[in-house]
Parts: C-alpha cells; structure tokens; sequence
C-alpha cells in the first residue's frame, strides 16, 4: 500500500456561524493549532497535546480561549479555558481508550467579535472498524435488481450542450432512462474534440448530496482535454437547465431534514429512495461503455462526499470498474449512533425515529462499507480529518475495509472540501493507472 500523508498544520479562524475553512477570503484573524505529533495522530492511550496560536493582522493577541473536547461528532465530555500569553496556550486534550477521533473546540472574543475554530486528532486509526455488518443476501439482491433494470432496453437522448463546448471539448445533454415509469438521471458527457473511435478512457462522476444543478459542468474539463470522456450526471431526473430559484423551491418541498430524500422510503429496501440511485449508475456505465470513443478497457468512477459514496457503489457492483478515486465518502456506517459511535453523512441520530430497527436493516443494503467490501478495482481516496460533514472516522471505517489496492492522500487539516490541486492530482492518479 502507497501512502500520501500532506500534514499541514495551521488552520484559519472564522466568526462565529460561518462555515469553517482554512483561509477565509480576507479575514484578519488567524489561529494556528499545531499537535505535538507531526501527523496528527495517536496510539489508544497515549495524552495528546495541542498549541494554539491567535493571531490579528498578523500579531499575536493575548486573550482567553474557552476549549470543549469530545468524541469525533459527539457530545463533549470537558470544558475548560485557557489564557493566551504572547497568543500562544498549550492544551492536553487527553486521550481515548478506543481506536477513534478526539475534537477540540475553540472559541475566543477579540475586540468585541467571536472567532472560533477546532482540530481532531487521531487515536489508532487504523483499527476503526465499521459497525454496519452486511447482509447475508446483500450481492444477491443488488445483482438480481440490475437484473431487472436490465430488462428495460437500454435508452437515452442526446443533445449538444454548445455552451459548455470548448476548442478542445465537445459537450452533450443526455438524459438516461431507467425503468419503465420514465424515470431518468440526467448528464453532461464531455467527449475530447474529434476523439477516435476505442480511444478513450471512460468516467463516470457522480454528485454530491443535495437537489441542485448540476454544478460548473467545465470545472473538470482537464478529463476531456486529456483524453477521457467525462460523464458529469444528477440522479433526481431534474433537467439540469432549470432556474436555480425552481431548483431551490424544490429542495424546500422535498429535502428537509424531516424528509429528505436520504429518508424517503426507508422502511423497506425495496422502496428506498436511493435504489434507483444506485442502479443509475450502473445504467450510466452502461452507456459509457457502449459508446464508439470507449477504449474497451477504462472505466473510471470519482466522486466527493455522496458523489465518493456513489463511486465505491459503482465499483462494488459493477466488475467494468478499474478505478475508483473518492474524496471523503458519505452514506458511511450510518447506523454507528445506535452503538454509540460515530456515523456517517446524513446523521440520522439528528433525526427522531429516523434510526428504528426497520430503518437500520433497511440501510444495511445502502450502507457504502457494505459496497467496499466488494471492490476489486485500485483505489484512491482523499480525506481529512476535521471534516464534520463526512467524519474522519467513517472515511477510516471504509478505508480500513477496502483489500482491493489502494493509495490514500490524507490532508489532515481539511474540512469538507479538497483543493483544486487535489483534484488534478486524482485526475493525474488516474492516467499513470491506465490499463
């Protein structure tokens, strides 16, 4: 196993109800908050300590910072407060018993405004083990489901999108049906400019969670321009052309905490929303590899967060798959609450009755460890650990899973996002794993 670590130890403050990044755009506050381990992680047992630094326009400010520490997505078991001399504090966060994650909460008023940051570290992470346990017929449902969607010839329109065409890149509307109801997933296919026919590297991008358009269909260009086809694709079967404001309206009506589509149907597995989801993919790869421009051999799946969730489905159901490349994946052990652990995106323990007995064997058949159980293809996965959106914790419970090959770069310091940089360098992981 290949391992990138990028540990990167300064992290930026943000006032208070703000989504927390590293670098807000011209802020003129900064906390610095350095583990007294390089990599930022522990062994089960041993006392972790954190620097923390504050800084504004650059000085360093004397001031009080009041501290909560908890599990990784927990409630805190400790407070405390420290005073910053010369803007700098030590703090012993102590320790864990169990393999997991420790968070530090920090929160700090400078001339009358409140500023706010955190950092978890990690505790023998590589023995975080899933809780989600798979079902004795998991493979056998979900290959009996392709079946049958299968059944259905498969059928699709395409439409040149001439607004997202380049000189370099041909891009087209498609919309795929599914089933005899209609339904349907849309997508842009980004195809390089006069690509041969069996040239090509095919990859499928699923989205991230949400009822949205789809978002800056050129921002991955770079695929096409070197040589791929690139599939960018919904899975609500909403034109991706509508208004912003009708996508909005329908969000409101439908994706509420109280019912979302990650609820919709959850008593039964038959019923679930997000079988039809999974089985798009299959059905879009369907597609890709039937185009004349596919190479006969590359077939690629990536995604972030519910896009990196669907990529590992993809690849766990569909053997055509030969890379999978996923960004801190969601829809992970998502039942752990009801042992009292850590779960993944969508926290369904924010949600009453949301984690009955019923629902939890409903998502056992969904849970995306249960599908990385099953990858054969190479991998490659980005995660950081101050994510609270899709927790360290559950990236390392699918991470600790995978047995295909698998190559990891870890950015401690990152939230729920990747940098541009990241993202090219999956692309350029990519093409030296070529078949």
């Amino acid at each position: 196993m290949k391992k990138l670590l990028l540990a990167l130890l300064m992290a930026v403050a943000v006032t208070a109800g703000a989504h927390a990044e590293n670098y807000p755009y011209r802020s003129d506050c900064l906390w610095v908050t350095v583990p007294d381990h390089a990599d930022w992680l522990y062994d089960t047992g041993e006392k972790a300590k954190i620097e923390v630094q504050f800084y504004k326009y650059g000085i360093p400010r004397d001031c009080q910072v009041h501290y909560e520490i908890a599990d990784d997505m927990m409630e805190g078991d400790k407070i405390g407060a420290a005073e910053l001399k010369d803007g700098r504090a030590v703090i012993d966060i102590g320790t864990r018993k169990t393999p997991g994650f420790r968070d530090l909460h920090l929160s700090a008023i400078v001339d009358g405004k409140q500023y706010s940051h955190h950092i978890k570290v990690g505790f023998s992470v590589d023995e975080i083990k899933p809780s989600v346990r798979e079902p004795a017929d998991f493979m056998t449902f979900w290959n009996a489901e392709i079946e049958e969607m299968r059944r259905q010839p498969l059928a699709y329109t395409m439409e040149k999108a001439d607004e997202y065409c380049t000189d370099k890149i041909d891009c087209y509307l498609v919309k795929v049906t599914l089933n005899k109801q209609r339904q349907a997933v849309y997508a842009y296919l980004f195809f390089p400019k006069h690509a041969r026919r069996g040239s090509c590297p095919v990859v499928l991008c699923p989205p991230g969670a949400g009822i949205k358009t789809i978002k800056d269909p050129l921002r991955h260009k770079y695929y096409a321009e070197n040589g791929c086809v690139r599939m960018e694709m919904e899975i609500h079967g909403l034109d991706p052309r509508l208004p912003k404001e009708t996508f909005d309206d329908i969000s409101r009506a439908f994706n509420g905490r109280d019912n979302g589509y990650l609820l919709n149907g959850l008593d039964s597995r038959d019923r679930y929303y997000m079988k039809r989801v999974y089985l798009s993919l299959i059905r879009c790869i369907d597609l890709l590899t039937g185009l004349p421009e596919w190479d006969g051999r590359n077939v690629i799946v990536q995604g972030g967060s519910q896009g990196g969730a669907l990529a590992i489905v993809a690849a766990g159901l569909d053997r055509r798959v030969t890379q999978c490349i996923v960004n801190h994946p969601a829809l992970a052990d998502m039942a752990a609450y009801r042992d009292g652990r850590t779960g993944g995106y969508p926290h369904l323990n924010k949600v009453k009755g949301a984690l009955t007995d019923e629902h939890v064997k409903t998502l056992a058949y969904y849970d995306v460890v249960n599908f990385a159980r099953h990858i054969t293809a190479p991998t490659y996965m980005t995660w950081g650990y101050n994510d609270n959106t899709c927790p360290p914790t559950t990236s390392y419970a699918v991470w600790n899973t995978l047995t295909c090959p698998k190559d990891s770069l870890i950015t401690p310091i990152n939230e729920h996002w990747t940098s541009d940089d990241t993202e090219r360098g999956q692309m350029e992981w990519m093409l030296s794993h070529l078949k």
